[in-house]
């Protein structure tokens, strides 16, 4: 199964599927006062910026959502469903079935699985109060974050995109030959 694109806050964390809502909380906390100790030694660019604002924003929705076992499962089996239904989509296509189907349930439920776990997620873990005790974040980081959240999500979106078995698109026959007497022509008859 691939999971490229999938947004994995166990992974931005670094802890097991297993950890504990204890465990999740020192994580994050290491983490981000390793990333705030990172930005106040660098120059700030725009890019840069960017960059830290993302990171911040994936910490934070991270401990956000791992430190509640319900919102954990909920999030881990519809990321699970998200991903059986490309890899049964996949199959279909393999077996030349009729996948129109499955193209739009699968449409369907990645668009909501990355605005609800990638860009809402992220701007309202950066409202919570353990979140804004530890990175610092205000209401000037929400107003930068909330443009590079959607380009993250579209980016996270097209790169999945990319990857699945959409109905080629039959190429163009186009006759040079004609083509050339064509503009000939015209240029012809321009001269004139």
């Amino acid at each position: 199964m691939v999971d490229d694109g999938y947004v994995n806050y166990f992974e931005i964390l670094g802890v097991a599927e297993q950890a504990k809502p204890g465990e999740v909380r020192k994580t994050y906390r290491r983490k981000m006062k390793d990333l705030v100790l990172e930005i106040a030694r660098v120059e700030i660019t725009e890019e840069r910026r960017a960059h830290y604002l993302l990171e911040m924003a994936k910490l934070n929705a991270g401990l956000c959502l791992l430190r509640d076992v319900a919102r954990r499962n909920a999030y881990w089996e519809e990321r699970n469903e998200l991903m059986g239904l490309e890899q049964e989509w996949r199959e279909a296509d393999v077996k030349g079935a009729d996948t129109d189907a499955l193209r739009r349930a699968f449409d369907a439920k990645l668009r909501d699985f990355l605005s609800k776990y990638v860009e809402e997620l992220m701007l309202d873990a950066g409202r919570d109060k353990e979140c804004v005790e530890a990175s610092h974040w205000d209401a000037a980081h929400e107003r930068h974050a909330s443009r590079i959240l959607r380009h993250y999500r579209q980016g996270l979106h097209q790169k999945i995109l990319e990857r699945l078995p959409y109905a080629e698109v039959t190429p163009p026959k186009i006759d040079w030959d004609e083509r050339r007497r064509v503009i000939a022509g015209i240029v012809a008859a321009k001269g004139d």
